[in-house]
């Protein structure tokens, strides 16, 4: 009997024996299975997380982000524990103890899911398992997928400690609202840092993970709450904060940016222009766009946050005059339905989601404002986050062709402006343009505005818009020359010239459509010749010209047309302005930039604009008052001599030319205008002994702009307005002269010699090489036949103007065209 039951138990605990060899050899199959082809977790080690590249100005301001997943890297030691305990007490009490899963959640897990039939599933990952989902599995939940995640978590816990792997889960984690990791979220949330953080907020932010989504602020905010009471109890309970604490903080209101509660932190950010979007567009080309937006960078921007306002300010004040000249009403084009207007809240939410330009300040904020009522002498408006009964009187819209009733009907939504207790209608125009300012030495851009609003079109116009240059390319046909031989005082036949293309017979003109006979060189420049410009050309060759033209950056292959020598070939502002930068800083290569130095997510230096060395700068000789050495590689692209020359001559453009009506600053100031054919194109490049600037002017779909469209009027206002404030900030002084050569006085009608003492608006001091007499010894006409049917000079009533030269002959030179003629210049 005893025998008997001996066998019994024997079986049973053979059975049970075997059962558990099989269920572990079960299990064992199963987890060498699945463990086979699973990805590597080592690569944990060197996380390197999609962190937010940000952009700061020269002063060290932050300026802009841009990211695909908002992160802020914190490392764990960073990461108060406060925050830790939420967390933890949310997603895994056990988490110090476990090794990587814990068995009592995934059965209390499973017994969850029996009792409830399937309806109430929780997952039970702990934190490191999380981790395994987040970076090297799907979010699926499988069985399979479980499996996996158990086994890459007890892996993970034999390569890292408790520490990173908290570390890397917190980063990681979506939080909503575009935040991942803590840090982000806690900016998002609370507009503050970890630190900051009471127990109730971060037991908000620990409430997130399970599904951000459906825990929003507002629109599941009792959800919330309560997720975050259950939150704060488990730290109670877990001992991370005492009973009295628990009390008070549970009682704490949820108050959020989302609910209106804290400023958001982006309200400390400009709006984004087109500055730190051409940034973007140039950094996503040089690294790609995945890394720019992924990689951590640290930018240090060229741009000087206070001229970039006065460049927005110059470029924007030009745009409206000339769109209020032209007498016409666009608006916006947006309309809320009527059935909306009678309730304030409706059209305000209406209002809101509009996408009308938000960033014109002109003078003041321009406000997105909804038509209510429309009367014979005012239109009552209502503005986003103003007052519901604004008042636009008559005299506002004097400017505009017709009566409120022909521009304006009810719901229309407009822009307006405060204006002396009233409001004044404003309206985005229609035509565009683009500035550029930068350093003459360093090609540091200072300022860069792209069109009238970056809300309203991205497209940036100073380095994207391909225009015609028209006269302002004439400079790079005279630096050709000047390098050629030939000097400010060259005479070159202003006469008729007949071309014979495929198109047909081609007969340039001057913009006045007058001919000036023998002309020196630098009167050429001051008032736009074009005839001149091409027997220059010609004389020079256009393959010569179109090599000054792409060693000076503004094209990359430039072709060999005589047109082209007017600015017929298309290129950028950016380019242009660089240029003239070359012009000015004595004939050294410049490297346009608009970053001064970018650093990776670890601080280290990958990109330095500026690598010029500093022979001295850390010699303990150096007295206080005495400048260190800096030594330059730049490429001299042209000789200094002719660097110079041509800036005087584009000086007398500023001073007596095409530019004397508008520009007038208080340093010496060089500088070219250009117009295209039929006015589609405006512009003016300028340049100080240290700041360059350009703009230009036209309809994005090139389109004539009319009578009056010149560059010297469009965007001359524009150069001058901003290079009175850069004047006053960064100042200015005379263009330094190279030596090799001296001055000699020349008549500039003539292009004859005078005496040392010679006196009067007539006379100007020539610099040229040494070796050069100055005397004139041949008149160039470029090769060209006079036009068979056309005057050879087109004589202007008492405008002849003969002068005496020093060779005891007289020369009669035709007399300077009025300034409303020549202004213009560019394609004919």
């Amino acid at each position: 009997m005893i025998r008997f039951i001996l066998s019994i138990f024997g079986a049973l605990f053979s059975l049970v024996t075997l059962g558990i060899f099989m269920v572990a050899l079960t299990v064992g199959a199963v987890f060498w299975m699945y463990g086979r082809d699973l990805p590597s977790h080592e690569s944990l080690a060197q996380y390197k997380p999609p962190t937010i590249s940000r952009i700061y100005s020269g002063e060290g301001q932050l300026i802009d982000e841009f990211a695909q997943e908002r992160r802020l890297f914190t490392p764990s030691e960073e990461i108060p524990d406060l925050v830790k305990q939420a967390f933890i007490s949310a997603e895994d009490k056990n988490f110090y103890t476990h090794q990587g899963y814990d068995p009592r959640g995934i059965i209390a897990a499973g017994v969850e899911a029996v009792r409830s039939k399937g309806e109430n599933v929780r997952g039970a990952s702990t934190i490191t398992q999380q981790v395994m989902k987040n970076f090297l599995l799907s979010g699926d939940r499988r069985a399979e997928r479980k499996i996996k995640e158990i086994i890459l978590a007890t892996r993970l816990e034999d390569t890292l400690d408790k520490e990173q792997i908290l570390e890397l889960y917190m980063n990681e984690i979506f939080l909503g609202q575009n935040s991942y990791g803590v840090t982000a979220a806690a900016q998002t949330y609370f507009n503050k840092t970890l630190q900051e953080l009471a127990p109730h907020e971060a037991a908000t932010l620990a409430a997130m993970p399970k599904a951000p989504s459906d825990y929003h602020p507002v629109r599941q905010k009792e959800r919330l709450m309560a997720r975050r009471n259950y939150v704060l109890r488990e730290m109670q309970q877990n001992g991370f904060i005492d009973q009295a604490t628990y009390e008070v903080e549970v009682e704490m209101p949820l108050r959020s940016v989302q609910n209106g509660d804290f400023e958001s932190f982006r309200t400390a950010l400009p709006p984004r222009d087109y500055f730190t979007d051409e940034i973007r567009r140039q950094l996503s080309e040089d690294f790609g766009e995945g890394e720019f937006f992924t990689g951590g960078f640290t930018v240090r921007a060229s741009v000087d946050e206070e001229m970039q306002v006065e460049a927005a300010r110059a470029l924007r004040e030009a745009l409206q005059k000339y769109d209020r000249s032209r007498g016409k009403w666009r608006g916006t084009g947006e309309v809320i339905p009527e059935e909306l207007l009678a309730d304030e809240a409706q059209w305000r939410e209406s209002l809101a989601i509009m996408e009308i330009p938000r960033d014109v300040v002109l003078p003041t904020q321009w406000y997105p404002a909804v038509v209510l009522n429309v009367a014979d002498q005012s239109l009552t408006v209502g503005i986003e986050d103003g007052p519901a009964d604004g008042t636009v009187p008559r005299s506002d819209i004097k400017w505009m062709q017709g009566n409120f009733q022909e521009n304006f009907k009810r719901g229309d939504v407009i822009l307006v402006m405060a204006a002396e207790g009233q409001w004044s209608a404003r309206q985005i125009p229609e035509v565009q343009g683009g500035f550029v300012a930068m350093d003459v030495n360093s090609g540091r851009v200072l300022a860069m505005q792209g069109g009238f609003s970056y809300q309203d079109t991205v497209f940036n116009r100073a380095t994207q818009a391909q225009r015609q240059p028209g006269s302002s390319f004439k400079p790079f046909v005279y630096a050709a020359a000047l390098d050629s031989g030939y000097s400010p005082a060259t005479i070159v036949v202003d006469a008729p010239i007949e071309v014979n293309t495929p198109q047909g017979l081609w007969r340039p003109k001057n913009s006045s459509n007058k001919f000036y006979g023998p002309t020196p060189l630098r009167t050429g420049i001051e008032q736009s010749r074009n005839l001149m410009t091409i027997r220059l050309a010609q004389e020079v060759t256009m393959p010569v010209v179109a090599g000054y033209a792409e060693r000076f950056g503004v094209y990359d292959h430039m072709g060999a047309f005589l047109a082209n020598s007017l600015g017929s070939e298309e290129t950028t502002l950016y380019k242009m302005v660089a240029a003239y930068a070359m012009f000015a800083n004595g004939g050294e290569r410049v490297e346009p930039t608009l970053v001064d130095r970018i650093q990776d997510r670890f601080g280290k230096t990958i990109y330095r604009h500026d690598n010029r060395q500093c022979l001295d700068c850390n010699s303990s000789w150096l007295e206080p008052d005495q400048a260190p050495q800096i030594v330059t590689d730049r490429f001299q692209v042209m000789d200094a001599i002719t660097a110079y020359q041509l800036t005087s001559m584009m000086k007398g453009v500023v001073d007596r030319g095409t530019a004397s009506a508008h520009v007038n600053l208080p340093v010496p100031t060089a500088g070219k205008t250009g117009t295209t054919n039929e006015s589609k194109d405006a512009w003016f490049i300028g340049f100080t002994s240290n700041i360059v600037a350009g703009c230009y002017i036209g309809y994005d779909r090139p389109r004539p702009m009319g009578r009056g469209a010149y560059g010297g009027t469009l965007c001359g206002p524009v150069f001058q307005s901003f290079m009175e404030k850069a004047v006053e900030k960064y100042g200015g002084g005379q263009f330094d002269i190279p030596p090799g050569g001296h001055f000699i006085k020349i008549d500039r009608f003539s292009g004859a010699r005078l005496p040392v003492d010679a006196t009067g608006e007539y006379v100007v001091a020539e610099y040229f090489r040494d070796g050069v007499d100055g005397f004139i010894d041949r008149v160039f006409d470029g090769g060209f036949a006079m036009g068979s049917d056309l005057p050879l000079f087109e004589e202007v009533s008492n405008s002849d103007h003969q002068v005496t030269t020093s060779t005891g002959d007289t020369v009669t030179v035709g007399p300077n065209a009025s300034q409303g003629d020549l202004q213009g210049g560019g394609l004919y």
